[in-house]
């Protein structure tokens, strides 16, 4: 058996026989399945209904406020305002609507009050001012002499139909389901990477601490020594991956089945919504299918195989060098910054770039670059992506990595044998030409 399997070997058993490891593998799952039910059980709970007292001086605003689930609205016209004022002091009300008199209708543009202990949230307001803005623009096509009803009927919806140049009819929305799905997966390649290329650093760090490495390299060699750490901790944390997919779908499966319970937040609709949802649905289900036949899942699940390998790998090197080169974590901060930030970076550029211009010259220019491609280029494979480019991205992913190894070794070579400096970037580079 090679040296380099035997370290491997060793790095996966210290890793699955760890206490915490163990813990974590069999408790995480049941913490998330928790958080799930705990989300749905508070989703599904009603909030308590918010009086709203109104105060209309001119009497035209009061039939616009409907009673709903969250709010209900009293008319106080009758009663003195400093009552109604006192009443919210009391915390009997939310709060008030004024509607002060005034000489025109545009005085209401700036003369509307809510009045009120709380701050209320936008939407509140922003439903509010909407009401109050249609209600006002109604009376002005009543002063102005025209014909409220005729304008009513004149307003038009539009529904743009989707279809191909083929003539196939396609569905809204395909876009965000298809950066959810590349989005997936990057996502989980980035977490994979931080979680497990920390474990990778505080491995090394820990035989450094403990003047265990003086013993391990003189019979390996440093290079060997980081490869088999970073293999061995990514095949136990794909283990532990394994396991948490596995009880995470047979709690949330036996939950859900048995139980009756409900899985994450869900707005309550009543029955005749539910009904309206479900005909929709049914009628447009095909075609969601159609379209999701339609994407490249074979090329997204061997392209994330090889970007999950490539990326972890490279950023696993890094993150051994910088164990190599500090005594403890605290020391590593300053390091971990330019790791994590292509990631961060290539999480934006992907929602906020590919999902609207999927094949444009950012997108494009970071799913090639070899920090940020596992995650971009997983998000734009659902849209098609030309084949030179996806070849061009894994073939660059590969070669940096074996170039950064080759850097890093000569990093940890030097820092494994370092104690009580805390090194600067400058020394880095220096070790770099040792």
């Amino acid at each position: 058996m090679s040296v380099v399997s035997l370290i491997i070997k060793r790095e996966f058993i210290a890793k699955v026989r760890n206490k915490s490891f163990i813990v974590m593998t069999f408790l995480s799952p049941l913490l998330f399945v928790a958080i799930a039910v705990l989300v749905g059980y508070l989703a599904s709970m009603k909030a308590e209904t918010k009086k709203i007292a109104i105060h209309d001086e001119s009497g035209n605003f009061i039939p616009v406020f409907k009673n709903s689930d969250a709010y209900s609205y009293h008319d106080l016209s009758a009663i003195d305002l400093q009552f109604v004022k006192d009443s919210i002091l009391n915390t009997k009300y939310e709060g008030l609507l004024y509607f002060p008199k005034v000489a025109s209708l545009r005085d209401y543009e700036s003369k509307i009050q809510y009045i009120s202990n709380e701050s209320p949230s936008m939407n509140f307001i922003g439903t509010i001012e909407s009401l109050i803005g249609k209600k006002i623009t109604e009376q002005n096509y009543i002063v102005a002499g025209l014909d409220t009803l005729a304008i009513k009927n004149s307003v038009s919806k539009v529904s743009v139909n989707l279809a191909k140049s083929s003539g196939e009819e396609t569905v809204k929305g395909l876009n965000e389901i298809k950066i959810a799905i590349g989005g997936a997966f990057g996502y989980l390649i980035m977490m994979f990477i931080i979680i497990y290329g920390n474990l990778v650093m505080r491995s090394v760090i820990e035989e450094k601490t403990n003047r265990i490495i003086e013993i391990i390299i003189s019979s390996v060699k440093p290079f060997q020594l980081m490869m088999g750490k970073i293999i061995g901790t990514s095949l136990a944390g794909i283990l532990q991956f394994l396991i948490w997919a596995i009880i995470g779908f047979i709690l949330f499966f036996g939950i859900s089945t048995y139980f009756g319970v409900q899985m994450g937040a869900t707005p309550a609709l009543d029955a005749g919504m539910i009904e309206a949802g479900q005909a929709e649905m049914g009628s447009k289900m095909q075609l969601y299918i159609k379209e999701f036949l339609t994407l490249p899942i074979g090329t997204l699940l061997v392209s994330f195989v090889l970007y999950f390998i490539g990326g972890y790998f490279l950023y696993s090197s890094f993150y051994a060098a910088i164990g190599a080169a500090v005594d403890n974590e605290t020391d590593s901060q300053q390091f971990l910054l330019p790791i994590i930030m292509p990631l961060v970076l290539g999480v934006y550029i992907g929602f906020f770039t590919v999902l609207n211009d999927p094949h444009g010259t950012v997108a494009t220019v970071f799913s090639i670059i070899p920090l940020t491609s596992p995650i971009v280029m997983l998000m734009r494979i659902p849209f098609g992506v030309p084949i030179w480019q996806l070849v061009l991205s894994i073939v660059l992913l590969f070669s940096t990595f074996f170039l950064v190894v080759w850097f890093a070794s000569k990093i940890y070579r030097v820092g494994i044998l370092m104690y009580g400096k805390k090194p600067t970037w400058r020394e880095l580079f220096k070790w770099m030409n040792y």
